[in-house]
């Protein structure tokens, strides 16, 4: 073997070589890496706020009548844009994800037959969603329905809630 071929054969490896670690960076890049733990763990985020800020969220809420006085529907419609992922507000429009929102202010909990609703609403059924139950449900939904279908985890500030109570009731008529 002459000295060129050892050379085009040092080079061949040392161009893999290269091309494997140029891969390698490219593909950390772009995919996380697998960490193998030890242990068993469970990773909890926290939301902003720490400890403190869950705690306030599981805090008592007042009455929002009084709050509707003043209620913004134009920030409420804004707000709604929220509920828009899952619910319709249209009259005639089928439902979404999530049943639909018309007339909801005043209509019996889990009433509308052609939506299947959770066994938690379903035992509420024989309530009114008024703007006290909405205020309660769009505050921590799964407190107010424990085991709900609904994703969604509330509206914290009692403002934002009666903006959106205001226009869900305006909307409806």
């Amino acid at each position: 073997m002459n000295n060129f071929e050892l050379n085009k054969i040092l080079g061949a490896v040392l161009v893999a070589l290269l091309a494997a670690k140029v891969f390698d960076i490219t593909g950390s890049s772009l995919v996380a890496p697998v960490i193998k733990l030890k242990k068993d763990v469970l990773v909890v985020a926290i939301p902003e706020g720490g400890a403190a800020g869950h705690a306030a969220k599981e805090k008592e809420i007042g009455p929002i009548t009084p709050l509707l006085a003043t209620a913004n529907i134009a920030n409420g419609e804004k707000s709604f844009k929220k509920c828009m992922q899952c619910h319709v507000i249209e009259k005639d429009k089928p439902h979404g994800i999530g049943p639909s929102l018309w007339g909801i202010v005043g209509r019996a909990i889990a009433s509308l037959g052609d939506y299947a609703y959770s066994s938690s609403l379903k035992e509420k059924a024989s309530a009114v969603w008024d703007v006290e139950a909405l205020n309660h449900f769009i505050h921590n939904p799964r407190k107010f329905a424990k085991g709900t279908k609904m994703t969604f985890m509330g509206i914290e500030t009692d403002q934002e809630r009666a903006d959106l109570i205001a226009y869900l009731q305006k909307a409806a008529h």
